[in-house]
């Protein structure tokens, strides 16, 4: 019994049903997801919970989007799903992980318009480190951090160095986070590491051998 305790307390957390389909690539299931969350949001638009459960399945629409390269898809998904993590940040403004997704959210505006990296950057950075003050021991914070120094330059104050700090910090605080593996490895594939780049993506896809998007990046990267 002890045993079997302690290995449901060292299991990752189940995957939501937005997580699923992200992992899946499954668009239709997450766009028909965020459509549903969206109408409850806006059915209950004082209830901060609601709005960031929508702006939460918009992220993970972006992501995906991002992910698949349909740049207008991400700005589309991120753009509303800004609206409705603002709602909920109105609401409750002293909770860390609202003011992650929506940092998360003015991030994924981004790719699709270079030229908004001022803006969304701006507010993106501003919302993350609120995050951080908020809810340091939060893992998702970090690795969301960590995903914004990556794609910002050095030059700004990001980088991948400082990316990769953040990755390790969020695997720190929870080792069983499949995405911050994932996304250490990708870091590290960047700074030309392909060997331990490796290793990480695949400690990733151990922990939810249902990511698509892994097995594409573990692909992607060279043996040595």
């Amino acid at each position: 019994m002890i045993a079997l305790l302690l290995l449901l307390a060292a299991a990752p957390p189940p995957r939501t049903p937005a997580e699923q389909a992200l992992d899946a690539q499954d668009r239709l299931r997450l766009e028909k997801l965020a459509n549903e969350a969206r109408a409850a949001a806006d059915a209950k638009p004082a209830d901060a919970a609601a709005q960031y459960q929508a702006a939460f399945v918009h992220s993970m629409l972006a992501q995906l989007a991002i992910e698949t390269g349909d740049k207008r898809a991400a700005k589309s998904a991120a753009e509303t799903g800004i609206g409705l993590a603002q709602r909920a940040v109105n609401v409750r403004g002293n909770d860390g992980e609202y003011r992650r997704i929506l940092g998360t959210l003015c991030g994924q505006v981004i790719p699709a318009n270079v030229m908004s990296a001022f803006k969304w950057g701006k507010c993106a950075m501003d919302e993350v480190n609120k995050a951080v003050e908020l809810s340091p021991k939060s893992a998702k914070v970090w690795l969301s951090r960590g995903v914004g120094n990556y794609y910002l330059p050095a030059s700004f104050g990001g980088g991948v160095e400082k990316a990769v700090e953040d990755f390790r910090k969020a695997i720190g605080l929870d080792a069983q986070f499949a995405e911050a593996h994932l996304w250490l490895g990708v870091a590290l594939r960047k700074a030309g590491k392909n060997a331990e780049a490796r290793k990480a993506i695949e400690k990733s896809l151990s922990l939810n051998p249902a990511r698509a998007w892994a097995k594409q990046q573990l692909e992607k990267t060279p043996a040595q």
